[in-house]
């Protein structure tokens, strides 16, 4: 595999908060799409378009499947034949948090859980090491110093650069930070669920405490699950998320979503844009916001989507517009 020599060139970079690291504006995500039961021939394609579009960091954590482990090995097994060589170019992140073993020590935040969760993902990976380590939820019966100085050990022996924390509020995250302070551990982004559809990062208090504090922050769901584009415009596809009926509910894809979402459309196409590219664009707009995560069931979707970089900036009525509109949908 030999990538396209001016991948650089067409992908924009934002350092993650006030760190070194920089990430760039789209990163690919490998939530769904990278299971047990999914084509490995098209998760390369996937992998290695995104690569030659310049995205140079693939978000995973160790129960994405199915089965849970699953998206690890099959990353792995790409890293491996295809991006070996190109190692030093990649941002490899990865999680522990939910359930993923039978057992006492098989989900949470417990020190146990993260360093047994941690060692296995780097050898399904393949990696001595990874480039981020989230914690991917709090968790209610941990205290949260143990599962800080879990991240803490992780980065100081070796198997993880940097720390992340991911569906912590502003609160919780502040309050994860100083420990990590503390510790010298480099905690530099926060991963958390953000779109047109939902503004629970507003809410929560997030968004104004990763700017506060200098901290990234990358955007995942932006899409709202893939309602933001304009796949359920017609009906719901064979094959889609909402067939499937796991992250996202046929049954909440009502009349009166459709007719918002079409309103959303059409602010789009006086944009010249896709529905999802306005999507991206919107979250994107937001100065504490490092990158969007986007997850993808073919190339041409990730073209679509790297195509957000193109992007006008909003202006006020639009912005007013989409509220308008999402407030009375």
């Amino acid at each position: 595999m030999t990538p396209k020599e001016k991948r650089y060139e067409t992908m924009r970079y934002t350092r993650c908060g006030k760190s070194g690291l920089k990430l760039p504006r789209v990163s690919l995500g490998l939530w769904h799409n990278f299971g047990t039961n999914d084509s490995f021939e098209n998760m390369t394609k996937m992998c290695l378009t995104a690569f030659d579009l310049g995205i140079t960091h693939f978000d995973i954590a160790n129960n994405y499947g199915p089965l849970p482990g699953s998206a690890e090995e099959n990353f792995g097994r790409i890293l491996k034949q295809q991006l070996s060589a190109y190692r030093d170019e990649l941002i490899v992140s990865t999680k522990a948090g939910y359930h993923m073993w039978e057992g006492p020590y098989g989900d949470g935040g417990s020190l146990k859980y993260m360093t047994a969760s941690l060692d296995q993902s780097l050898r399904r990976l393949g990696l001595e090491y990874v480039d981020i380590f989230y914690h991917h939820r709090p968790d209610n019966d941990t205290p949260v110093e143990e599962s800080m100085l879990a991240l803490d050990r992780a980065v100081k022996s070796g198997k993880a650069l940097y720390a992340g924390l991911s569906n912590y509020s502003g609160e919780q995250m502040l309050a994860a930070a100083r420990i990590l302070e503390e510790l010298k551990c480099p905690f530099v982004i926060n991963q958390n669920r953000y779109s047109i559809l939902d503004r629970g990062i507003e809410q929560n208090g997030l968004l104004a405490a990763a700017g506060q504090e200098g901290k990234g922050l990358i955007i995942y769901s932006p899409l709202a699950q893939g309602l933001l584009t304009d796949r359920y415009l017609d009906g719901v596809p064979e094959g889609s998320r909402a067939k499937k009926n796991v992250f996202l509910k046929e049954a909440s894809i009502t009349p009166e979503k459709i007719q918002m979402l079409c309103k959303l459309r059409e602010v789009a196409r006086q944009r010249g844009e896709t529905l999802a590219q306005m999507a991206l664009a919107w979250v994107l707009r937001k100065q504490e916001v490092t990158g969007v995560l986007i997850g993808a069931s073919c190339p041409e979707q990730i073209r679509e989507n790297v195509g957000v970089l193109a992007s006008e900036p909003f202006c006020t009525e639009q912005e007013m517009l989409i509220d308008t509109i999402c407030r009375e949908g």
